[in-house]
């Protein structure tokens, strides 16, 4: 532990220093009293200073404490006190903090309402032991032991079964030392599970996650609930049908295997129901009763695993009396008869046995017809429990996997073959569902659950850092060594018949793990039956209370009813929920089928643990450091592997099925459930996988067949902060169809420090028509004091290393004719000539109002595209790429050139179809002509006008000495041929794409002298007349497509 040395500071000069500061000194220790909770949030101090509250602590009553802001040696910090405190409040602060008990403990305490008011919340005081190691002890051992791991020895054989084990235990293993770490970096609150992996995957995976575990959870309540009243019926209730009159089973006739089963399976579905209907009621009347009956159902479990041992360590010198009766090699049900022989004698009288009764029609014994495999073979009585020193381990060393409905016999006994009657079938033991290697391990790992007990009471634990590791790893050490040494001692010490004999109708129906404790088989009949009714509660308990976190985090916005509940807190809806799910696997009335179902939530939840594990170490957050250092990425990866492997093992289309539902729930909350950002792994994720590719987009400029338009979209705001022209970015979204890079940036003018807030809320105005226009993007707001250094600075800096815009999409300066303010149009010019000189593309939409929206379907009609002069490609990529957009998809493409005098126009045509053929753009090909011809009185007219209005303009900003100046410079230019030039194009144009959806045409360059940036303007006018969808596209200086592959 670190020593802190506290040394005191005099001050030589108090009275003059208070005087000259004019503060009043204050002593400097915080009483550090209480202070009300408040959520995370970010506010401000009216100044444009924005200050967070403490993520760990409440924060103090500014009010309360302003006298504290004015120490006489904090004058230096005395004006930023009230967004960051002294170390001496937060370290009060920290000192005086409680973490009051959570959880089921809660409800429980508000349940007496007016005692809890005047209660103080009392410091948390379990240890190890109480706390983690027998909740985990307790969750952990259940019905699996007691009902089906004789079955799953006696099926598997010793060698399989360990191996189940092995696989099960190591799993839950890693994934503790995973949760370890998880748990010890930081508080653990109501949750569990769900809390861990929602703060460290996000809230995406955490609300799939949870809910599956929720699930899960469920799911284990149905199973606990169907193995209590299986032991109920089995070994307890000797009746066999839930109507009024109750049929004792020796009135089921002697033929009615099948009714047999389903009477067990609908007596199992009411029974159930009823049970889980007083469970209900039990949890919905008050925790506190699951609670204090914890210990007594944990009392049971030891107790009963303890008669396991010790009937076993007696077996070894006196085995306990069960024997087994066997028709040759086949095992008989033993409640259907009395004596295990086929005579029996009363007196000196030899009569037929009951079992005689069973397999042959009443009659003589002499003369009657029975069953030829009954007449072949003798019947002899086994032991079922030979002991611990008899050998048996040698014959139960390996598995004897069955099929549905094969009867249970034993090897090494002769048997003569003979036929059977189908109607004696029910006097055999057999199988009730075929079993192989991977239906053992989905059943038997619900046994190795229930590791997460510990950290769901962190809030209750005096050191929970410490506790949860310890008590956990130790829990998961002893139920582990429970069944490996179970597993031996079951192959070693019972027959094999007896342990595949699921329901004990070999031995009486009794539980077969039963027939081996000490010293009575009850100890195990009323032990289980008490810890799977506890274990069924608990799981009832909690349950709820973990659908009630999920709701109450209101990332799924129709789980949200469910986090209400009664004026104490207690989850009734989510109660009422939980049992309606439980009903389902109450229905299904098999405990066999339900544990797999079970196994693959909380396969699918551990996976998650290790994921959230070894992503925080991967990434090694500043705010991973856990206390619990005994884990790696290595080990966290081989649980989630182990998890992974398990899951398609035991049941691959319950796996694909579990793996569906978490998908669809984490689908739905990325589109529609609620943000949050909680600093979990994978945005860390996320900006470590951003940076990699990044460094690698740094290596070069990407290759030709890699290159798309990466968009720096500059929008114009109007007074309001509303974007002037929202189909500048439904064009953009047309175009890039989400993919790329996407920059929307405006010019906000004036001071950036008193423009901060506008700032602000241009940049929220723009991502909200953004997301209206669907255009996956990022937004950039700059504040300038001239728009035209705005622009060129978004132009430079826009984009991070490799990820940076090559094109920049700009709308037309509408109005520049009418309007004696030359900003706007000298602006756009600035914009051209600045793109040009960073060799980026350039993208002009003209009469962007008559643009199309997203909702709109062109059915017909053309996309022309104007090659004027090579510019890279770009005017044969961009019709490609937006006919990918549903709105463009229709259309078909024309490419236009221009022929001159000299130029052969049929070779021409030919070299342009083979050259789109070669880049497999299908568009049909034209070439048009443009003869020389005389300038018509037209252009003249349109030059002379431009001229003098330039000229006039040019009058009314200069002085008198410049004005003889520009008479000259008006009498020697003349840009008569320019004008020529675009009126006979604009010309052509119409008269050829009038009627097109969208004309694409090469954008001339500005003039190189400043002079004539006017005309430039006028030029682009003419040029684009009388078109009502103009794209006019200025290359980057580079190609952009190629022919090759």
């Amino acid at each position: 532990m670190p020593h802190f040395t506290v040394v005191p500071v005099k001050d030589q000069a108090q009275a003059s220093y208070d005087s000259l500061e004019g503060i009043n000194w204050v002593d400097y220790r915080d009483t550090g009293q209480d202070f009300p909770d408040h959520q995370d949030t970010v506010s401000s101090d009216g100044h444009g200073n924005h200050k967070e509250d403490s993520p760990f602590l409440s924060s103090a009553d500014a009010a309360g404490k302003k006298n504290d802001f004015y120490d006489r040696n904090l004058a230096l910090f005395e004006e930023e006190l009230d967004i960051r405190p002294k170390v001496s409040s937060l370290l009060s602060r920290l000192v005086s903090y409680t973490n009051i008990t959570q959880g089921a403990k809660e409800h429980e305490e508000e349940e007496s309402a007016q005692a809890s008011r005047r209660k103080t919340p009392k410091s948390p005081n379990m240890g190890t032991l109480m706390g983690v190691y027998l909740p985990c002890l307790q969750n952990i051992f259940g019905v699996i032991l007691f009902l089906r791991l004789t079955w799953i020895v006696g099926m598997a054989g010793i060698m399989q079964s360990l191996l189940i084990v092995l696989m099960c235990c190591s799993c839950t293993m890693l994934t503790a030392i995973s949760m370890s770490a998880i748990a010890t970096n930081g508080v653990v609150p109501a949750g569990g599970a769900y809390f861990m992996i929602s703060r460290s995957l996000g809230p995406e995976f955490g609300g799939a996650v949870g809910l599956c575990f929720y699930l899960g959870t469920t799911f284990a309540s149905a199973m606990y609930i169907l193995g209590a009243i299986e032991i109920f019926l089995v070994s307890v209730q000797k009746y066999y049908s839930v109507n009024l009159t109750f049929v004792r089973i020796d009135m089921i006739p002697k033929h009615s295997s099948v009714v047999h089963y389903i009477a067990m399976l609908n007596n199992m579905r009411v029974y159930g129901t009823i049970c889980l209907s007083l469970m209900a009621v039990v949890v919905f009347v008050g925790v506190k009763y699951v609670n204090k009956l914890a210990s007594l159902f944990l009392a049971c479990v030891i107790i009963s695993i303890v008669s396991i041992y010790a009937g076993a360590l007696k077996s070894m010198t006196h085995p306990p009396e069960f024997p087994i009766c066997m028709l040759g090699n086949r095992t008989l049900v033993r409640d259907r008869f009395d004596v295990c022989s086929k005579t029996t004698v009363t007196g000196n009288i030899t009569g037929p046995s009951q079992l005689w009764d069973r397999f042959c029609l009443p009659g003589n014994m002499s003369s009657t017809q029975c069953d030829d495999y009954f007449m072949q073979n003798n019947v002899t009585e086994i032991q079922g429990i030979p002991g611990l020193s008899s050998g048996i381990i040698r014959d139960n060393m390996w598995g004897a996997y069955q099929q549905k409905g094969e009867i249970l016999e034993k090897p090494g006994l002769q048997s003569v073959d003979g036929h059977s009657a189908m109607e004696n079938f029910g006097m055999y033991v057999s199988a009730d569902i075929a079993t192989s290697f991977t239906l053992l391990v989905g059943i038997f790992f619900p046994s190795a659950t229930g590791i997460m007990a510990g950290s769901n009471r962190s809030g209750d634990l005096r050191d929970a850092q410490k506790s949860i590791p310890v008590g956990t790893i130790l829990a998961i050490t002893t139920t582990s060594l429970v069944y490996f040494s179970s597993v031996v001692l079951f192959g070693a010490c019972i027959e094999g018949v007896v342990l595949r004999d699921k329901f004990g109708d070999a031995v009486r129906k009794n539980l077969v793990v039963g027939t081996l404790s000490w010293p009575s088989p009850w100890v195990i009949v009323i032990g289980s039956f008490f810890s799977t009714v506890g274990a069924g509660l608990q799981s009832l308990t909690g349950a709820p209370r973990l659908l009630q976190a999920i709701a109450k985090d209101n990332i799924i916005p129709f789980l949200r009813v469910f986090g209400h509940g009664k004026t104490n807190g207690e989850p009734t809806w989510a109660l009422l929920l939980t049992g309606l799910i439980a009903e389902l696997g109450i229905l299904i009335a098999s405990l066999d089928m339900v544990a797999p179902i079970l196994s693959m939530f909380f396969l699918m939840c551990y996976l998650f643990v290790n994921l959230a594990c070894a992503v925080q170490t991967l990434l090694r957050t500043p705010n991973w450091r856990p206390r619990f250092k005994y884990y790696h990425w290595a080990l966290s990866f081989l649980g989630m592997s182990m998890c992974l492997a398990l899951m398609f093992i035991s049941s691959w289309y319950y796996a694909i099925v579990a793996m569906g539902i978490a998908g669809m729930i984490y689908k739905y909350i990325e589109y529609q459930g609620a943000e949050k950002e909680w600093g979990d792994g994978i945005r860390g994720l996320s900006l470590s996988a951003a940076r990699y590719a990044l460094l690698r987009l740094e290596v070069g400029p990407p290759h030709t067949k890699n290159w798309r338009p990466q968009l720096l979209v500059l929008l114009k705001l109007d007074e309001d902060l509303h974007v002037k022209y929202p189909r500048l970015l439904t064009f953009a979204s047309q175009l890039k169809a989400g993919k790329g890079l996407t920059i929307v940036g405006t010019v906000i003018q004036g001071n950036f420090l008193d423009s901060y807030g506008e700032m602000q809320a241009a940049e929220q105005a723009i991502k909200n028509m953004m997301e209206i226009e669907r255009v996956k993007g990022f937004c950039q707001v700059v504040v300038a004091s001239k728009v035209r250094d705005g622009v060129v600075h978004l132009i430079q800096s826009c984009g991070l290393g490799g990820m940076k815009h090559n094109t920049v999409v700009m709308g037309w300066p509408y109005g520049w004719r009418q309007s004696e303010d030359p900003r706007a149009w000298k602006t756009f010019i600035n914009t051209v000539r600045c793109t040009t000189a960073a060799h980026l593309a350039l993208m002009v939409p003209k009469n962007v109002s008559f643009y199309p929206s997203n909702h709109e379907r062109f059915t017909d009609g053309n996309i022309d595209v104007w090659w004027i002069v090579h510019d890279g490609g770009m005017l044969m990529l961009l019709p490609f790429l937006l006919k990918q957009h549903k709105v463009w998809r229709k259309c078909k493409m024309r490419i236009f050139t221009v022929a001159q005098m000299d130029d052969n126009s049929i070779q021409m045509k030919k070299d342009l179809a083979t050259f789109l053929y070669q880049l497999r753009i299908e568009a049909e090909v034209e070439v048009v002509e443009m003869h020389d011809s005389d300038i018509s009185a037209y252009t003249y007219e349109r030059t002379l006008m431009m001229e003098q209005r330039s000229q006039m303009l040019r009058q009314m900003r200069l002085s008198s000495a410049e004005r003889q100046r520009e008479v000259c410079l008006f009498l020697i230019i003349s840009n008569v041929r320019r004008m020529h030039t675009a009126v006979k194009l604009n010309e052509v144009i119409v008269n050829r794409s009038h009627d097109a959806r969208l004309v694409l045409l090469n954008m001339p360059g500005p003039p190189r002298n400043t002079d004539g940036d006017e005309n430039y303007m006028e030029f682009l006018e003419v040029l684009t007349e009388g078109l009502e969808r103009v794209l006019l596209v200025r290359g980057g200086g580079r190609e952009v497509i190629t022919i090759y592959s």
